[in-house]
């Protein structure tokens, strides 16, 4: 089984830098996908007003803006660096008032995979807590991601955590330690649906959180195909 196969799917985006996938989506952008903006790194043009975008987000970033205005930032950020070639061109391009550090996080937020940042256009992850998910890699960032959705984690415990993380521990004994069990969650069903899991489970003689699991395996590659966009 290859990584993009995995019940979670590919820990990096895979549809071009600077396509608004989230941002062009109103399930996620609501009113803002319309105005969605779209980065080529190959159009100098577009480079130009990337540059434009991060001086202005690196401004006002730590201000009151929403979520899907710093998703925007972001890829800004990405589509500077793949059109530079290094985070301090990039820096550089915008006239030595942004960092190199600014624009490293951003962009890897940019980069995190659509499941993600999703969450982060919705705003049920914040965005500063998603530069500290796209710190950490592989199935960590899933892990970490899942964890502030289940576990009311705050930036600073999503920091904390993440730190702990790239030091060497293992996710569910750092985030057993901030009081979240990872694979616990509660589940609201319809009556009917609930009634049924539960008359499955017991014809079958198990907890009805196998039948769940086996459930979401048959479906695991389908998931891993719907990722890769």
């Amino acid at each position: 089984m290859t990584p993009d196969d995995t019940p979670d799917g590919p820990t990096d985006r895979e549809s071009p830098v600077g396509e608004p996938v989230v941002r062009g989506d109103p399930t996620f952008a609501g009113e803002h996908a319309q105005q969605a903006v779209q980065f080529d790194p190959d159009d100098p043009e577009s480079l130009a007003r990337a540059a434009e975008i991060v001086e202005r987000f690196a401004d006002d970033s730590v201000g009151a803006a929403d979520s899907v205005y710093m998703l925007r930032g972001a890829a800004a950020c990405a589509a500077l660096v793949r059109g530079e070639g290094s985070y301090k061109a990039a820096a550089e391009r915008t006239g030595g008032d942004v960092t190199v550090s600014f624009i490293r996080k951003w962009a890897r937020v940019h980069d995190l995979p659509r499941s993600i940042r999703q969450y982060v256009a919705t705003g049920d992850i914040a965005p500063t807590a998603a530069k500290h998910i796209a710190r950490v890699t592989d199935q960590s960032r899933y892990l970490l991601a899942w964890a502030v959705l289940d576990g009311d984690l705050t930036v600073r415990d999503v920091r904390s955590v993440a730190s702990a993380i790239n030091a060497g521990t293992a996710p569910d004994e750092v985030l057993a330690a901030h009081g979240v069990t990872l694979g616990e969650m509660t589940l609201r069903l319809p009556q009917e649906t609930y009634a049924d899991l539960r008359r499955r489970a017991a014809r079958k003689g198990v907890d009805p959180v196998v039948l769940v699991t086996e459930a979401l395996d048959e479906q695991s590659t389908d998931s891993a195909t719907a990722e890769r966009y």
